[in-house]
């Protein structure tokens, strides 16, 4: 006798239609647009590839995007960590509007954010004026890319920590404390562990956003060959210059480091998830057999110096 078998039912109605229908959207936006930039780029030969991404002034749009990309995206996860901390842990009056106005790099325009950066740190502006009698240019300069990129990544690490601090339990600092630590070595081995998944994501994500700026930078770098020039700016160069290959090789490159800056943070991160979650099990295995006494003194070994 012939038995006929019925596939268990998906948890998710329609499931081969909507992976359908994501695989296609992503193909359109994402992939096929990315796939013809190195189609572009494969009309070069080598020595025309390795002259158009290697010439002197791309070398100091790369020293500098980077650069600036990387060093904004650290200082966006010590103080994004310091905002969202204020954010979550203070009330205070305003602090709603405090909080909307983190959003503000999303929402402004990247043109009208440059604008205003460079009026304010220009060197007859309302921040500027203060630093021209020490020698230091922050607008048409180095420095000024850097302003730009820090004031667009802020709230990628403030909207990543935030959530983490809402829903973290303060029971586990004030038992820290009960044991003895202090301040500083509770937030260091308690809280701040917590947060390394998501302070790293918020970076991740400050970098790549960093990388790719165009709007605000040019309006406050100078955009001086060789000193306060980004990759994205050169880009748009050969673009306005009908050197299609050329800009598609830069992008190629740059959509390459990204992607393996991006694949090795993310790798760091699900490593220290992993390592935090066997720390967990363990320490759930030795409080099953020890006993509350033996995971009491444990704690107090573990935390007091």
């Amino acid at each position: 006798m012939t038995t006929f078998g019925f596939r268990k039912a998906s948890a998710l109605p329609g499931f081969g239609v909507t992976l359908g229908f994501t695989v296609a959207y992503l193909s359109l936006v994402v992939l096929i647009p990315l796939a013809s930039t190195f189609f572009e780029t494969a009309t070069l030969d080598g020595t025309r590839f390795v002259a158009a991404v290697t010439a002197p002034r791309v070398l100091a749009a790369y020293r500098l995007t980077f650069g600036a990309a990387g060093l904004a995206a650290l200082i966006n996860a010590a103080f994004g960590m310091l905002v969202a901390w204020v954010l979550v842990r203070y009330p205070f009056p305003g602090r709603r509007i405090v909080d909307a106005i983190v959003d503000l790099p999303f929402a402004l325009p990247t043109s009208v954010a440059g604008i205003s950066l460079a009026a304010v740190y220009a060197q007859n502006g309302w921040i500027g004026r203060w630093f021209a009698p020490l020698g230091v240019k922050i607008a048409f300069g180095p420095l000024g890319v850097l302003v730009a990129l820090t004031f667009i990544g802020l709230p990628f690490v403030v909207r990543t920590v935030q959530p983490i601090l809402e829903d973290f339990e303060r029971e586990q600092e004030e038992a820290a404390a009960c044991l003895g630590a202090t301040r500083a070595q509770t937030f260091a081995r308690v809280v701040l562990p917590a947060l390394a998944p998501a302070l790293a994501t918020g970076f991740a994500l400050a970098f790549a956003r960093a990388l790719g700026e165009y709007g605000s930078v040019i309006f406050i770098a100078g955009n001086i060959p060789m000193k306060s020039e980004v990759i994205s700016l050169l880009v748009v160069t050969k673009l306005e210059q009908y050197d299609y290959a050329g800009a598609t090789a830069l992008a190629v490159v740059m959509l390459v480091a990204s992607f393996l800056i991006l694949l090795v943070i993310n790798a760091l991160q699900w490593r220290w998830q992993r390592r935090m979650s066997a720390a967990g099990a363990a320490r759930k295995r030795s409080s099953a057999s020890g006993g509350d006494g033996g995971d009491a003194a444990g704690g107090r070994a573990e935390v007091l110096p």
